[in-house]
């Protein structure tokens, strides 16, 4: 009996979490009011991770009863503005991230070493 509860576990498919930012919104995030949405509806270990960058901010609000977690980047000022317009009362709580990453070398990526240069002499 063991053996069937862990193989229903393993057949289980993760829960495709539902996208609460249309495509449209989303790309006018950055141009209107300067932020970056890192994780959309995540559940709060998702946006408490640390391998996020240390100027994140976790975003708590409700919608349809439930609450809801992202986790995005900019001024405070201005995500309060973002969240108040797409859900008006349902904006909860703006704390900071758990991220670890300084933002200076966030989604920077290392160049491949190539070949060192002789000097002639």
């Amino acid at each position: 009996m063991s053996n069937e509860t862990t193989e229903t576990k393993e057949l289980q498919k993760p829960v495709k979490k539902e996208e609460i930012w249309t495509t449209e919104e989303k790309g006018k995030i950055k141009s209107e009011y300067g932020c970056e949405m890192l994780v959309e509806n995540g559940s709060l270990q998702d946006v408490s991770s640390p391998e996020y960058p240390t100027d994140a901010y976790i975003i708590t609000y409700t919608l349809d009863d439930q609450v809801k977690y992202d986790l995005t980047r900019g001024t405070k000022t201005k995500l309060f503005d973002m969240y108040y317009d797409k859900f008006k009362g349902g904006l909860r709580d703006i704390q900071y991230g758990k991220g670890t990453i300084s933002p200076k070398v966030w989604g920077h990526r290392t160049k491949q070493a190539g070949k060192k240069k002789r000097r002639k002499g």
